[in-house]
């Protein structure tokens, strides 16, 4: 232990004691919170408060080492072993109770039983763990995954499965990245869903685990994403609020559209030709949606959030970090798999291309766009991603990319940007986003087709044509004419 360290003060990993308490359990609780945790050191002989170095006489300090490893050997459960050490600081002679990360988790102190004695670390300080953490320190701690868990409650039938099979194909093609990966591209079966974990064979008959419920929607396991637009850097004031459940895939694309909706578009040219740059890039947008999808803790009854502030994209994910990760080896490509049968059906539907890749690439494309490094919090309770909009002049001027910081409204098209032409609007309009071109040129050459058939052949989910068909009739672009039976659309020609 260096004076630096001491200085730094008590931490997530770090914690101080002047002297050794008469009573273990006050410094017991830190033992089983580091062991539950990434482990840690308690220093006996500095004052927490004070961070001055007291020490311990040459005559006491052997004694006080022994009476450290009984207590931790008496009062934890299952048996916790620490590295017990003497340290100099400024002269003076401390001790270092080591405690290192557990693998038989929950740790708790016997007097206390499982139920009241299973402490963690968060922010520095030592909690009582709730039910939610200890379910999932117990699921770390016998090497299970929840979601390959039997979800109680849930009945399925035959029907069920094949719609899940059929669905999850579908999302392969659409995320198919060329024709010969759709071309290769096979059915998935039952067989397949139970090597997975999403189905639990049971004498011959299937029966749903959390993976089938959370990817469904189905269940009640909380499995749904929150975003929100708020104005300022607080959620003091917000502007939009959306909740979407449903499918996993459903719920990516929608969050998707989302943001893409509530932030800004400038311009690039290449040339002649104008290209449309999103202020914060698309694919890191989408994978970091798709990553606390698959990552998050399905035991914590929290949701995701996506939030859009004037400053930045927030995307919070609930649930610890599992065993064994870390904020640096996540960002280092380290991957940490929390979620066993999720993942296995996310890389089938590709969604997913290679373990550990994700948040590498992320930081990767972020840093291209001229914006600074996301930024980790948490990782104790939840873990929040940011990342902080607007580039800056030389990085805009040097891209050729417009710095106009009008923000995408509604749909992410201004209805003074239309042409006469409705073929120039729907094709050649690159200030529109690909999905609105896309849409406009189907809505242009089938004028009399449904919103589920326009949400087909865009790939999308009904919800999300549904929403983005309220917001071009609210902004005067779009009208219908006739009735239910037999209606027409129409775009608006804007002069």
């Amino acid at each position: 232990m260096t004076i630096e360290e001491i200085l730094a003060g008590e931490s997530k990993n770090v914690e101080f004691k002047e002297n050794l308490p008469e009573k273990s359990i006050k410094y017991m609780k830190s033992v089983v919170a580091f062991a539950n945790g990434t482990g840690g050191k308690i220093i006996f002989g500095i004052a927490d408060k004070t961070r001055e170095v007291i020490g311990f006489n040459k005559e006491d300090v052997f004694k006080k080492m022994d009476a450290i490893a009984n207590a931790v050997s008496d009062s934890c459960e299952p048996a916790i072993i620490p590295d017990i050490t003497l340290r100099t600081v400024d002269g003076k002679t401390v001790i270092v109770a080591e405690i290192f990360e557990g693998r038989q988790r929950p740790y708790y102190i016997k007097a206390l039983g499982r139920e009241g004695g299973v402490y963690v670390r968060v922010a520095g300080t030592t909690r009582l763990a709730d039910e939610y953490m200890i379910k999932e320190l117990m699921f770390e701690g016998s090497n299970r995954y929840f979601d390959q868990a039997l979800c109680t409650g849930l009945t399925i039938t035959d029907e069920d499965i094949d719609a899940l099979c059929k669905a999850m194909k579908e999302q392969a093609v659409k995320n198919a990245h060329n024709e010969e990966q759709k071309a290769s591209i096979k059915g998935v079966g039952r067989q397949q869903l139970r090597s997975w974990g999403v189905l639990i064979e049971r004498d011959g008959k299937d029966y749903p685990s959390n993976a089938f419920a959370i990817l469904t929607g189905n269940g009640g396991l909380h499995a749904t994403t929150q975003c929100g637009v708020f104005k300022g850097t607080t959620k003091a004031v917000f502007v939009d609020r959306r909740e979407y459940p449903g499918p996993l895939w459903e719920q990516i694309d929608e969050a998707f559209q989302f943001v893409l909706r509530n932030i800004h578009l400038g311009a690039a040219f290449v040339g002649i030709y104008r290209q449309d740059i999103y202020e914060i890039p698309p694919d890191a947008i989408r994978e970091l949606i798709i990553n606390a999808m698959v990552h998050r803790s399905y035991l914590d009854h929290g949701t995701i959030q996506v939030a859009v502030y004037d400053n930045r994209l927030e995307i919070t994910s609930p649930g610890k970090l599992p065993m064994g990760q870390t904020m640096e080896r996540m960002k280092e490509g380290y991957s940490k798999i929390r979620n066993e049968a999720l993942a296995h059906a996310f890389a089938y539907m590709n969604l997913i291309e290679h373990w550990g890749s994700g948040i590498p690439r992320i930081i990767d494309k972020v840093k291209a766009a001229g914006l600074r490094e996301p930024e980790f919090i948490g990782g104790e309770v939840d873990l929040r991603i940011n990342i902080y909009r607007g580039q800056n002049n030389d990085n805009n001027i040097k891209n050729g990319v417009n710095v106009d910081t009008n923000s995408i409204d509604g749909v992410g098209i201004g209805a003074n940007d239309f042409k006469n032409d409705v073929d120039e609007v729907a094709y050649t309009d690159k200030v529109f986003p690909d999905h609105i071109q896309k849409l406009l040129k189907i809505i242009a050459e089938n004028p009399t087709e449904t919103q589920a058939q326009y949400a087909e052949k865009l790939g999308i989910s009904k919800r999300t044509i549904s929403r983005i068909f309220a917001e071009l009739k609210a902004q005067g672009i779009l009208e219908q004419q006739g009735n239910r039976r037999k209606a027409k659309w129409l775009i608006i020609k804007k002069r």
